[in-house]
């Protein structure tokens, strides 16, 4: 189990030790990397089934196997959710984001409820982050709190996204820790116990541009976690 007793300062026993060959981690296939015990597949490919849109009208499609979110302007921060709530576990994807203006995030354990803001999405989200600032596998309080743990003393850990290129996510959350890893790189160690559970999330950010601009997503998959295991 790669998330246990790693903390923000260990990278995953899988991390190679080349920034290159971490790159080509991310490039190959989660399921190729890892076998299916205990995980489950939240993307089939194929279809959006399990999963439900929230917040604002942008736009997600399906290409090739891949989840693609664009950007509609006017629009808020658009989400697409899974219709199942978790609370521990171990989340991995592969995400893509070619436009350096072009801002977005994973959420975890989180909720939208109509007494909060209308049902406003908030909670835990991992940072997708393509500016200089850098902050990719950071943790943001979505709709809350706001930054919740930045990486604006963490070199290592904003140099880990490579734009225009497939980047791997790790995120594991159990009892009230949350800990993320990019391309092998440990992004983000968070002690919180605001929310225990809730949906994972998709963000399409809202833009004032009216080209489209896209993020992408393939390879999701989830594997739940003993909230016992220390």
């Amino acid at each position: 189990m790669w998330g246990a007793g790693v903390s923000a300062g260990d990278p995953p026993p899988e991390q190679t030790e080349e920034a290159g060959a971490e790159v080509a981690v991310a490039e190959a296939t989660v399921a190729e990397a890892r076998p299916e015990d205990g995980w489950v597949r939240l993307f089939d490919g194929a279809t959006l089934d399990g999963w439900v849109r929230r917040g604002g009208e942008a736009r997600f499609e399906i290409r090739d196997g891949e989840l693609v979110g664009l950007t509609v302007v006017g629009q808020p921060n658009s989400f697409l959710c899974t219709e199942s709530d978790y609370s521990d576990f171990e989340l991995e994807l592969e995400f893509r984001v070619d436009d350096p203006r072009l801002n977005s995030g994973v959420q975890v354990r989180s909720q939208s409820l109509p007494e909060y803001q209308n049902g406003r999405v908030h909670g835990y989200q991992i940072e997708i982050d393509p500016s200089d600032r850098g902050w990719t596998g950071g943790i943001y309080d979505e709709g809350r709190r706001g930054w919740l743990q930045d990486l604006k003393n963490n070199p290592q850990a904003r140099a880990a996204f490579v734009l225009g290129q497939w980047n791997r996510l790790q995120v594991r959350c159990q009892g009230d820790r949350i800990q993320s890893w990019v391309n092998g790189i440990a992004t983000a160690d968070l002690v919180d116990s605001v929310t225990s559970t809730g949906f994972i999330g998709l963000q399409v950010h809202a833009t004032r541009l009216s080209d489209p601009m896209e993020v992408r997503w393939r390879n999701i998959r989830l594997r739940p976690i003993d909230s016992d295991v220390p």
